[in-house]
């Protein structure tokens, strides 16, 4: 499956624009990391708990995306997007979405 975050793909033609693919995850802190996160507020500096955390909810959310765009049997996924939310305190959404289609070589 390809991805971009363009709405075309070089050396491809879309031949079928299918529907949006979407796919995301609600992840929550946790204390430990909460822990580590208030003392780097403090001393400054990247949180590498919460940057892992978000790095993994948001391949997450394209794999749950790149699923959804296999069950319209898109070929490709253009103009990919993420978003986040928060649910409640301490979750958040982190939604990939896009639109798939079907290509084929120019």
């Amino acid at each position: 499956m390809q991805l971009s975050t363009t709405d075309f793909l070089p050396g491809y033609r879309i031949i079928e624009v299918l529907d949006v693919a979407r796919g995301s995850t609600v992840r929550a802190r946790h204390i430990g990391r909460d822990i580590g996160a208030a003392f780097k507020s403090i001393v400054g500096g990247e949180i590498g708990s919460y940057t892992e955390l978000m790095a993994d909810a948001r391949e997450h959310a394209i794999e749950r995306m790149v699923a959804d765009a296999k069950t319209l049997e898109a070929d490709a996924i253009i103009n990919v997007r993420f978003m986040t939310a928060t649910v409640m305190q301490g979750a958040s959404e982190i939604l990939a979405y896009g639109t798939a289609v079907k290509i084929e070589k120019e």
